[in-house]
């Protein structure tokens, strides 16, 4: 059957949700983190002058390697935009970070997953509860809105009360343009796809130090919980600091389980500086989440840890590269967000309309793709003018004629070929899922 589009009307859906969570108190819960980031103004000239002045090998870059020099950026950064993927590197020297800014103008922005799913969930008029690990001033302004809370005292209070005098935790991001010419040892090469780096100099996310009194909260309130968030954990090297911290979530999930047996667990990927501790996190929460979020980089990424090759433009490829990752993982259900589409595959999932969270998903990253912020219900509105992605659309035809093991539904994505903006797309989309969960 065609795909039938459904956009409009989940989106008229939508202030009744809202008022649904305000009349029974339920709530959206997301974890662990948020910074401040630093977004630099991509300028093609500057980077290129940097490449030339700093690019003395060949492009190169592989999970665990560390920005420790302008040698090391051009070649990292290179790599990537050669490849037009996202990834996240550690800087470990404030005078990379130094130059950077100095060479780039920068602005201001919301960073973390948990973060940034609240932020795009209150713009829509949800009530959000968070757990931040960068409290400051300036990051808890910028998610302030009615009905946004936190944990505090034992009590749930409202955002700025929270806040903290702390210093930002600064996260530096880059954003690069398709099609821009860049210069690598005066050959020129194209960009493939808008995309971002994530480049940390940042400590606290090597351990993602969680406030034990949100765990109480949450564990004393569990049937208050309709859907909950888990990421965050993608800068952490150490598998030992993620055996402590799974040993923290397991028990806390047990926890709420045993109270409330029905709301969501869904825990959203990365690209994990370590992979090892990636598959730790999906291995340890898989009794006890519903479903694992990836982007398809991430989904090729994972499966090559085990030998295991992913054709991203052919859909039965995607399927078996999903299955694998819940083969290793005893994952239940994968949502796989694209730039073209997004997908549901495994267990059913009895009374979620999950159709409605990929659609929603699919919209609110795309206004923020389009605007360049978390968009309101009128702003998501005027994303209905873009038309349908012909890829998600091909895929969305491929997968009505296969016989599939597994519950599959595919949307396709609002279709943008050259967004304003790349920065927390799959964040704002993670979020947009969970206007299926009551």
């Amino acid at each position: 059957m065609a795909y039938q589009d459904h956009y409009e009307t989940y989106l008229d859906q939508i202030p009744e949700d809202i008022e649904y969570c305000k009349r029974t108190g339920r709530s959206h819960v997301f974890g662990y983190t948020s910074n401040y980031d630093v977004v630099l103004r991509w300028d093609l000239d500057t980077y290129n002058q940097i490449l030339n002045d700093f690019l003395k090998e060949e492009p190169k870059a592989e999970a665990g390697d560390t920005i420790d020099t302008m040698e090391d950026f051009a070649r990292i950064s290179s790599y990537c935009l050669l490849k037009g993927i996202g990834a996240n590197f550690d800087i470990t020297s404030l005078a990379v970070c130094d130059y950077l800014q100095e060479h780039f103008q920068s602005e201001p922005a919301l960073g973390g997953t948990c973060a940034q799913g609240v932020a795009a969930l209150a713009a829509l008029g949800f009530p959000m509860t968070a757990q931040l690990t960068d409290r400051c001033r300036e990051v808890c302004k910028m998610m302030d809105a009615p009905g946004t809370q936190v944990v505090k005292g034992g009590k749930l209070v409202p955002i700025m009360e929270g806040a903290s005098e702390e210093a930002p935790v600064y996260h530096m991001i880059l954003q690069f343009s398709k099609d821009d010419r860049i210069l690598i040892h005066g050959k020129e090469y194209a960009v493939p796809l808008s995309n971002r780096l994530i480049l940390f100099y940042d400590r606290i996310h090597k351990t993602v130090p969680i406030d034990p009194g949100f765990f109480d909260y949450w564990n004393e309130h569990a049937k208050e919980i309709s859907s909950y968030l888990v990421s965050g954990f993608d800068a952490v090297i150490d598998t030992a600091v993620m055996e402590e911290r799974l040993g923290q979530l397991v028990a806390h999930f047990e926890t709420m389980r045993k109270k409330n047996p029905d709301f969501i667990a869904y825990v959203e990927g990365a690209y994990y500086m370590n992979p090892e501790v990636k598959e730790m996190l999906f291995k340890g929460l898989a009794p006890y989440v519903d479903i694992v979020g990836t982007n398809e980089e991430e989904l090729v990424a994972q499966n090559e840890t085990h030998g295991l090759t992913t054709d991203i433009t052919n859909l039965e490829s995607v399927l078996s590269g999903i299955e694998a990752l819940m083969f290793h993982c005893g994952i239940r259900g994968v949502v796989l967000h694209t730039k073209d589409y997004s997908l549901y595959y495994g267990e059913k999932l009895e009374g979620i309309d999950i159709e409605k969270g990929l659609t929603m998903g699919n919209l609110m990253s795309g206004t923020r793709a389009r605007i360049g912020k978390y968009g309101t219900a009128a702003e998501c509105r005027e994303t209905l003018k873009l038309g349908l992605s012909p890829v998600g659309l091909a895929f969305h035809e491929k997968l009505e004629a296969l016989e599939t093991s597994g519950h599959a539904v595919l949307v396709p994505s609002r279709y943008l070929e050259h967004p304003k903006y790349t920065i927390g797309l799959g964040d704002t989309f993670v979020s947009g899922v969970h206007t299926c969960f009551r």
